[in-house]
C-alpha cells in the first residue's frame, strides 16, 4: 500500500479517488540528475481524513506508523506521524519536525493507492511526448496534464508490473543531520505547494 500522509497538502485536499499522482525526478537528486524520470506513481484508491487513517493505520498497516527505537531505519520512516488520540494531535518522532506540523495537517486527507509504481532509485525515463507532465520548480500540475492521461497510463500499464521497483534514493537517517534538513527543505516546499500549486480540474483523472 503506497500512502501520501505528509506533505503536498493541497493535493492531499483535493485530489479524489481515480487520480493519479505522479512524482518525478529532479536535476539535483541524492543519486545525480534524474530530470524527466518517473520515480513514482499512484492511482488514488482511497481517500480518508488524516485521523480515520491514523486509526485505520494502527490495526492494519502498523509499518506506516514509525517506531524510532527500531535500529532497521526503514521502521522509522513510516509517514503516519500523527497521534490523533489526542487533542490536537501530537507528532511523532518521524522524518518530519515542529516546522511541518502545520501544512502536513493542513493536507486534511491521507491518500492511499493498491495500485502504484514505486522506481526510487531507478528512475523510469519518461517517453519524449510525456515529458510535459513534468513540474519544472515547486508546486504541483493538475488540470494541464488533463492532454496526457490517457497516454501515460497506458504506457506505464503495459510497460511495468504495479509494485516497487527500487529503493529509496536517500537514507534519512544515515546522520543526525540529513533527517533535519530534509524536513527544512519538505516545510518549504509544501509552502510553495500552497502558493503555487495549480488549482485542481473540476472533473476528470488529473495527473500530478
Amino acid at each position: 500500500m503506497c500512502t501520501l500522509a505528509i506533505c503536498k497538502p493541497v493535493i492531499r485536499r483535493t485530489a479524489r479517488v481515480g487520480d493519479w499522482v505522479v512524482g518525478t525526478g529532479s536535476k539535483n537528486s541524492p543519486i545525480g540528475d534524474v530530470s524527466g524520470c518517473l520515480v513514482y506513481a499512484m492511482k488514488v484508491t482511497a481517500s480518508m481524513s488524516m485521523a480515520d487513517c491514523d486509526a485505520w493505520t494502527a490495526q492494519q498497516l502498523p509499518a506506516k506508523v514509525p517506531s524510532s527505537s527500531r535500529s532497521d531505519n526503514r521502521r522509522r520512516l513510516g509517514d503516519s506521524i500523527y497521534d490523533f488520540s489526542v487533542d490536537p494531535p501530537s507528532q511523532r518522532d518521524g522524518v518530519h519536525g515542529p516546522e511541518n506540523v502545520h501544512t502536513d495537517l493542513g493536507g486534511l486527507n491521507v491518500l492511499l493507492s493498491s495500485h502504484f509504481y514505486y522506481f526510487g532509485d531507478r528512475p523510469l525515463l519518461l517517453p519524449k511526448s510525456l515529458l510535459p507532465i513534468v513540474k519544472q520548480g515547486q508546486g504541483h500540475r493538475s488540470w494541464s496534464n488533463q492532454p496526457y492521461i490517457t497516454d501515460f497510463v497506458a504506457w506505464l500499464e503495459e510497460s511495468q508490473a504495479p509494485g516497487i521497483h527500487g529503493q529509496p534514493q536517500l537514507d534519512l537517517f544515515q546522520d543526525e543531520t540529513t533527517a533535519k534538513s530534509c524536513a527544512l527543505l519538505r516545510a518549504q516546499e509544501s509552502i510553495e505547494d500552497e502558493t503555487l500549486g495549480e488549482e485542481p480540474a473540476p472533473t476528470g483523472p488529473l495527473v500530478r
